[in-house]
């Protein structure tokens, strides 16, 4: 009688601790391209690699001049690429290769500080070099996760905003990584965010371009930064 009372708790603490973790799982998601297929990605950051000799600091607008100290330090120990703000002077890190289709995977946190106003930034793609024409994954505290920019329209720059169109704001607080993938294939930008598609944008006007980074509020860190071309 004992231990069949043993065995009908086991099994209920057994029971209780599935739904716990299901209840901790957002229902639909879906796993990142990199978890599904890890075969065939390039670790941007990796130590034994380029690290930052492949990325180039740039000023935004083009054209402008660049506070002297880097806000940029890549850890090797740790392949963690951080920034801070920057002030009133704003920047970009672009990777020094134009690509065609691809997958870019990154994971970010915005590290807390009650002092830092607005902090955030970007994940960037089919950038122009002097980033006149743009393509933002935004970046904020418990907030963000959608596409905005201006891209290429009859000659112009057309400035677009997809933040009305996410529907479940997946964006974990200050503190907590999250992982932002964004797959370009011609036309399309599809910007996926902790499990599931944010935005999928078919308006993209230009073809290829460059990919990259910006810290424009507070402290930002990134790892796992990874491209998968396509």
């Amino acid at each position: 009688m004992r231990e069949s009372s043993v065995r009908r708790g086991l099994v209920a603490v057994a029971a209780a601790a599935t739904v716990l973790m299901l209840g901790a799982q957002k229902a639909g998601d879906v796993p990142s391209a990199l978890e599904a297929d890890p075969a065939g990605w390039s670790d941007l950051l990796a130590p034994s690699g380029a690290g930052l000799d492949a990325w180039t600091r740039e000023p935004i607008p083009g054209g402008g001049d660049l506070i002297e100290s880097s806000p940029w330090k890549l850890d090797a120990s740790t392949g963690v690429l951080s920034a801070v703000a920057p002030g009133a002077d704003r920047e970009w890190l672009r990777l020094d290769q134009v690509l065609l289709d691809f997958i870019l995977h990154v994971e970010w946190r915005i590290v807390p500080d009650p002092a830092a106003k607005a902090p955030g930034g970007g994940v960037y793609v089919r950038n122009s070099n002097d980033a006149g024409k743009w393509h933002r994954a935004q970046l904020g505290d418990g907030k963000g996760g959608y596409l905005v920019g201006a891209t290429y329209a009859n000659q112009v720059a057309k400035p677009f905003n997809l933040e009305a169109e996410v529907k479940d704001q997946r964006v974990k607080p200050a503190g907590e990584w999250n992982t932002y993938e964004l797959t370009c294939k011609g036309r399309s930008v599809t910007l996926w965010v902790n499990g599931a598609v944010a935005n999928q944008w078919k308006g993209c006007g230009v073809p290829r371009g460059y990919i990259g980074l910006e810290v424009d509020g507070g402290r930002v860190e990134f790892r796992n930064v990874k491209l998968k071309s396509l």
